[in-house]
C-alpha cells in the first residue's frame, strides 16, 4: 500500500495546489484534504474532508484516513487577506477568532498525530516572521540566531507559539520526522496575503529615512519545497528540521516601488502607524504593527540549509517572484517602463552637470 498524505488549510489557494501536486508524487496513494469549507477550487483527484482543526474531529479524521504524512498549512496570516472567499467574512474576522485557528488549531492536530501510530512524518509551513524585524538584527539571520526583538503579536506571535508546539511533539514522538519549514513571504500572480494587498494600494506609504531589504518566495517553489519537505529524502539530503526558505538574492523596498510603478510617501513613523490603523479600519490592508516594522527594518535570512540540507534549490529569485507579482497586477500610477527611463535619463544627466561645473 503507497502513502497516505493529509494536508490541512486546502480551502486556501497554495494549500489547494500543494494537494493536486502530490497526487502527482511517485508512491502517493491517497491525498486527503482538510478544511472547515469547501475549496473553491478544484483538487483534483484529492477526497476533502469538511472537518475543523480545532475540534477534537481532527483526530477521527486521522484515525479513519490511517495518514502517514500530516502538512498543517492551515495557519492564518491575518484577519484580512488571507483566508479564502466564503471562508469567513474576512472583514470581521477578529484576532481573537485568526490566533484560535493558528494556536488552538495546531495542538488539537498535534494532539492527533501524538495519539496516531500510523503518522511518519510532520510538516510545518511557517513563516521567516518568527525572527521579528528589530533595528540591531543581524544583516542575515541563520535557523539558530536568537531574536532581538520576538513578535509581540499577531500572525508572527502565533507562529512563533506554533513552532514552540512543534517542537514539543518531536520530543514527545522522536519516531515522527518532523520539517519546519520558515518561508519568505510567498508572492506570485494568484497570491493574497497582508504584503500583497500593501503593494496593490495605488500609493505606497513608507516609513521616512528607511529602505528595507525584502525576500521573497515564488508561490511555484513554497509548493515545491513543501513536496521536498513531504517526500522521502534523496540520498545526501535531510528533510527534517527547521529550514529558511527563500528566493536568491534581496529587494529594496524603493525597488520593489519602481517595479510596480507605484509612488511612494515617506512618512514619520507615528503618521504610518497612524495611516496603517486608518488602512486596517476600512478593510483596505492588514497592516498590523509586524508589517510596520518589517516595512522599516526590513528581514534577510541565510539559505546554506535550504539548498545543502534539504537539498532545495528555488526556480525563482527574489525579484524573478516581485517580477511575476507585479505583471500580475498590473502598471501603477507611474508605468515601470517610463520610470525605469525617467531614472535612467536622469542618472546619465547627472554627471554630465558635475563636469561642466569642475
Amino acid at each position: 500500500m503507497g502513502r497516505v498524505v493529509l494536508v490541512t488549510g486546502v480551502a486556501r489557494w497554495l494549500g489547494g495546489r500543494f494537494a493536486r501536486r502530490m497526487q502527482e508524487e511517485a508512491g502517493v496513494d491517497r491525498v486527503v484534504g482538510v478544511d472547515v469549507v469547501e475549496p473553491e477550487h478544484s483538487l483534483g483527484g484529492a477526497e476533502f474532508v469538511q472537518a475543523d482543526i480545532r475540534l477534537p474531529q481532527i483526530a477521527k479524521v486521522l484515525a479513519e484516513t490511517r495518514a502517514d504524512t500530516v502538512v498543517h498549512m492551515d495557519l492564518a496570516g491575518a484577519a484580512l487577506g488571507s483566508l479564502p472567499t466564503g471562508r469567513h467574512d474576512a472583514g470581521g474576522m477578529s484576532r481573537a477568532s485568526v490566533k484560535e485557528t493558528n494556536v488552538i488549531g495546531t495542538l488539537q492536530l498535534l494532539g492527533a498525530c501524538q495519539r496516531a501510530p500510523t503518522v511518519r512524518r510532520l510538516v510545518v509551513k511557517s513563516t521567516t516572521s518568527v525572527y521579528g524585524s528589530a533595528p540591531r538584527d543581524p544583516a542575515v539571520v541563520t535557523e539558530t540566531t536568537p531574536s532581538r526583538a520576538l513578535p509581540s503579536g499577531g500572525f508572527a506571535k502565533d507562529a512563533v507559539e506554533v513552532e514552540g508546539y512543534v517542537r514539543g511533539f518531536a520530543r514527545r514522538r522522536p519516531d515522527v520526522a518532523v520539517c519546519v519549514l520558515r518561508f519568505a513571504h510567498v508572492l506570485g500572480s494568484r497570491t493574497d496575503s497582508p504584503l500583497a494587498e500593501y503593494f496593490a494600494l495605488p500609493v505606497l506609504p513608507t516609513v521616512l529615512g528607511y529602505d528595507p531589504r525584502l525576500q521573497f518566495v515564488h508561490e511555484d517553489d513554497a509548493v515545491e519545497a513543501l513536496r521536498l519537505g513531504a517526500c522521502e529524502p534523496r540520498r545526501g539530503t535531510l528533510n527534517s528540521g527547521t529550514f529558511n526558505v527563500a528566493g536568491a538574492g534581496v529587494l529594496l523596498l524603493s525597488q520593489c516601488a519602481r517595479r510596480l510603478g507605484r509612488p511612494t510617501v515617506p512618512l514619520l513613523l507615528p503618521a504610518l502607524t497612524w495611516s496603517g490603523s486608518a488602512l486596517r479600519g476600512l478593510g483596505l490592508t492588514d497592516f498590523s504593527p509586524e508589517q510596520i516594522r518589517l516595512l522599516t527594518h526590513g528581514r534577510v535570512v541565510d539559505t546554506t540549509q535550504m539548498r545543502e540540507t534539504l537539498g532545495f534549490h528555488p526556480a525563482f529569485s527574489t525579484a524573478e517572484a516581485f517580477g511575476e507579482f507585479a505583471r500580475g497586477h498590473g502598471p501603477g500610477l507611474l508605468p515601470p517602463g517610463a520610470l525605469a527611463r525617467t531614472v535612467d535619463r536622469l542618472a546619465a544627466a547627472l554627471p554630465r552637470r558635475g563636469r561642466a561645473e569642475s
